[in-house]
């Protein structure tokens, strides 16, 4: 048994000793969405800090908490608050917690993340369908693989799930709620970019620029979960306005299209799941 997934499997007991829930869809609330989780049946909280080896978030936004419960009635566990590598932690760290959830019982990793636009089209406030990103940091997969999840080289060639996002597409249409599609790209942060690497990330393909998913895409698509996500697009890159950027202003856009956020990933889980059972 290797080293990383010893730890995986004292995280899982010590989790495990508090509650028998098991989910389905996994749930990454990224930075000021963290209000999602009151929509939830909530049947389980429990804190990171009470989970033995679980790295702990340290970021403002980010309570650090495993909610466990019902989606109307599709069983979830939701992550409100993600850790980050700028935080300091490796990055077996950082994706321990979506490999947990595939030991929890889950199918299916919903990704979503607060993210500044690069493509001057996409403007704060709207939500981005990723279907597809670049990661700049080292492979969360780099050292001994862990051949109890997943096989030495896992494919990419579709890390955010067609069909899933196909239903994604589909409900948005339905409900009315605009949505585009993009690449991702994950930076290292934790500042923010500079007009220079705004205009590189362009140049590289991206559509929209962030300090999360990529890695725990790629640890997720390792261990067999399918994944989708979405990106809140919560301002313009450095250098498309005159307007210095804050984590305030991620905040404030957040909090603005909650509603209609609420409403796109609620939708989403139940098609999700109706459509995968």
């Amino acid at each position: 048994m290797s080293k990383e997934f010893e730890k995986l499997q004292k995280a899982l007991k010590s989790l495990r000793e508090k509650t028998d829930f098991v989910p389905r869809i996994g749930l990454i609330l990224g930075s000021g969405l963290g209000n999602y989780a009151d929509n939830v049946d909530v049947k389980a909280v429990i804190n990171y800090a009470d989970i033995e080896g679980f790295p702990v978030s340290t970021v403002l936004g980010h309570d650090g908490k495993f909610i466990f419960g019902y989606v109307k009635d599709v069983p979830v566990v939701v992550m409100k608050g993600r850790v980050h590598y700028y935080e300091g932690y490796n990055l077996n760290q950082v994706v321990l917690p979506v490999r947990l959830m595939k030991l929890l019982g889950c199918e299916i990793l919903f990704v979503t993340n607060a993210s500044g636009s690069v493509n001057t089209a996409l403007q704060a406030g709207d939500f981005m369908l990723i279907t597809d990103h670049i990661c700049t940091l080292e492979s969360p997969l780099i050292g001994e693989n862990i051949d109890e999840l997943g096989t030495r080289f896992p494919d990419m060639s579709a890390a955010y799930d067609k069909d899933l996002r196909q239903i994604i597409k589909k409900t948005a249409e339905t409900h009315g709620i605009p949505l585009r599609e993009g690449v991702y790209i994950q930076l290292r942060g934790p500042n923010y970019e500079t007009p220079a690497e705004v205009k590189m990330c362009r140049i590289l393909g991206a559509d929209a620029v962030g300090m999360s998913t990529a890695v725990e895409v790629i640890a997720a698509r390792h261990c067999g979960l399918r994944c989708v996500g979405i990106s809140v697009i919560s301002n313009l890159g450095c250098g498309l306005s005159d307007m210095p950027l804050t984590h305030a202003e991620v905040q404030e856009t957040a909090d603005r299209v909650a509603p209609m956020f609420t409403k796109l990933v609620t939708e989403c889980i139940y098609n999700i799941d109706n459509n995968i059972h």
